[in-house]
């Protein structure tokens, strides 16, 4: 089929307003699904005729996403959209009236799992759409055929393509020249989390990488349609904003602008209170090595996690040359080195690519080497997989099984850190967004980014809050609330004569290093302080019936709370405690039973004995 764009230049037809429907015609150019006959005919296929009778807006949608953030936030937008438009989502595939399929080209093993669904989706003869960098990147794939498509860069039409897949057609809307609105409607698969797209697109050329392909060059959003969401977002009680982009530190190059300027100017418009944090995503070495004093003092920000995802893939320099990855080893510890001397807690996560073709022992020992000096909390661990297309897959590969020996023997090392060793009786205030897979913690995370679970109820979603923490395990750690910050400083009606904006280290604001006044996103560095707004549950002030009846009933739920949790260091160590405890009153009863035994014995015995002596 041709690009649904060639079409419309070639009938003159203009595009939509996104979020808006336009006649077909205006819109989107459709192939109507023909039999063997009416391909020779040219007349349409009875399909339309037989959907035609449900309304459009009123079916139901079965989403899948994989793959990236950044795709996790197309899905969002499409979500939003087609629920503004009425149609229903559900997670049941079976009760779908369409399959909308967002996919993800990094990894061979995803676009397998892709390619099963669409296979099952055929088969149920359910209506398809697939979007994402798959078809964006690979347009003749065999599994497309007679699929609706929604490219990377046409995510604010997808209610048009849904409308037209719906009745029968086969849509695909692959070229543009612009970038989606940022303000489309959106459907956050947590509420509490805005996954905001800073840039597409990279400068890079890795010789492995498909996502060039499918994102193509680098394309970022100016810093006022960003910061506008910022604000958007903000305001609809959002309490993280991740950014994302296939290379964060790329942002702003081919706009004259920085990713110091964009950050700084972000960091001025989060609430003052430490309310909503700010996470920066995956950045490669290359295009931060220049900013990475700028970079480290907005990583320091009380508002700002500390915490940066920077991938080394090898720890061979010519390995590093083969993937066209424009930096040395050397240039990634400079990376790591500063920022870890730079940012008090500095969390760093890294990727690592197994078996690159050309990988000797040698390449992988210095890579071993190098994850073994850092002990990097989070090592995403890759096996090699060409991708079609790539300059890597014409390069002779390593042998499978030494890839897949050499992926477990890493991963093994990484496996034996215990980064969190040492946080015990340590005071963090975190931010609580999630529930736990247990479906009994809540998940928070300290300013390092270093996930705590902590036991209270739903409504402390949402929240901040100062713990305690208690244990520690391979993946998490576990904290006991002490306080919950919350009212007054939550509100920036309730500021008083507050500045409205946490500012940086050049403005004397409630946030910054030369003010007197104490500011509630200040409080890793100031616990201890009483500070406006927030909730104490101190041992003072554990008694039922005060306004900390909450905390009170926390604490003493927890007390008898078997601790649950998917870290299995941690189960299997408590589970050892348990059995070692109640082992304990065994061995005190067989004791005491023993003991029984042996005085009737030896009553018995000398009553004998007095018998004998008494004949």
């Amino acid at each position: 089929m041709e690009d649904i764009e060639d079409l419309l230049v070639a009938s003159g037809g203009g595009g939509a307003i996104p979020g808006f429907r336009v006649p077909v015609a205006a819109a989107v150019g459709v192939n109507h699904k023909l039999t063997k006959k009416n391909k020779i005919s040219g007349s349409i296929s009875n399909a339309t005729s037989r959907n035609s009778s449900k309304i459009p807006g009123t079916q139901t949608i079965y989403m899948k996403t994989f793959g990236c953030s950044h795709n996790q936030s197309d899905s969002e937008y499409m979500a939003g959209q087609l629920s503004a438009f009425g149609y229903n989502l559900c997670e049941n595939e079976d009760e779908a009236d369409l399959w909308l399929l967002n996919t993800c080209t990094v990894k061979s093993p995803s676009q397998s799992a892709m390619q099963t669904l669409i296979a099952k989706c055929k088969s149920a003869k359910k209506p398809l759409v697939v979007a994402g960098c798959v078809p964006q990147g690979s347009r003749d794939l065999k599994d497309l055929d007679g699929v609706s498509i929604v490219g990377v860069q046409q995510i604010d039409r997808v209610v048009e393509v849904v409308e037209e897949t719906l009745k029968g057609h086969e849509v695909r809307l692959l070229t543009r020249k612009t970038l989606p609105a940022l303000d489309l409607p959106k459907v956050r698969k947590n509420k509490f989390v805005e996954i905001l797209p800073i840039n597409v697109g990279c400068l890079g050329a890795c010789t492995y990488c498909k996502t060039k392909h499918a994102r193509g060059h680098l394309g970022s959003y100016t810093v006022d349609s960003l910061m506008g969401r910022v604000r958007t977002v903000v305001a609809d009680g959002v309490r993280e904003i991740w950014l994302s982009s296939e290379d964060t530190g790329a942002y702003g190059r081919d706009i004259g602008v920085s990713l110091p300027i964009l950050l700084n100017s972000f960091v001025s418009e989060l609430p003052p209170d430490g309310s909503t944090m700010l996470r920066i995503g995956m950045t490669n070495p290359p295009y931060i090595l220049e900013h990475l004093k700028e970079i480290a003092e907005v990583l320091r920000h009380p508002c700002v996690y500390s915490f940066l995802h920077v991938p080394v893939q090898s720890g061979s320099d010519s390995i590093l040359r083969a993937m066209n990855r424009e930096y040395t080893v050397s240039e990634f510890r400079t990376v790591v080195d500063t920022l870890i001397e730079l940012v008090p807690g500095m969390q760093i996560a890294t990727d690592v690519i197994c078996g690159f073709p050309g990988e000797t022992d040698e390449d992988f020992e210095q890579t071993i080497n190098l994850i073994k000096e850092y002990k990097f909390p989070q090592v995403h661990i890759s096996q090699f997989y060409p991708r079609p297309g790539t300059p890597a897959a014409r390069m002779k590969k390593v042998p499978s099984n030494v890839v897949k020996k050499r992926s477990r023997e890493l991963t093994a090392i990484f496996e034996s850190f215990t980064p969190y060793v040492g946080m015990e009786g340590k005071i963090e205030r975190i931010w609580i967004t999630d529930v736990a897979t247990d479906g009994t913690h809540l998940v928070g995370h300290t300013k390092g980014y270093i996930q705590v679970l902590v036991v209270g109820p739903g409504s402390m979603l949402g929240s901040s809050a100062i713990v305690k923490i208690t244990s520690v395990g391979r993946w998490s750690v576990f904290g006991d609330v002490i306080e919950i910050l919350t009212g007054q400083a939550h509100s920036r009606e309730n500021l008083g004569n507050r500045d409205s904006k946490c500012s940086n280290e050049n403005e004397t604001t409630c946030c910054s290093k030369d003010s007197e006044t104490t500011c509630a996103c200040e409080w890793t560095s100031r616990f201890g302080q009483k500070e406006e707004g927030t909730v104490s549950v101190s041992k003072n002030e554990r008694k039922p019936g005060s306004e900390n009846l909450f905390g009170w009933l926390l604490r003493k739920r927890k007390k008898n709370f078997q601790k649950e949790t998917e870290n299995e260091v941690v189960l299997e160590f408590e589970e050892k405690q348990r059995i070692n405890e109640w082992a304990f009153v065994d061995y005190a009863l067989l004791g005491v039973m023993l003991t029984s035994l042996l005085t009737a014995v030896a009553i018995c015995l000398y009553l004998g004995f007095s018998d004998l002596s008494y004949k």
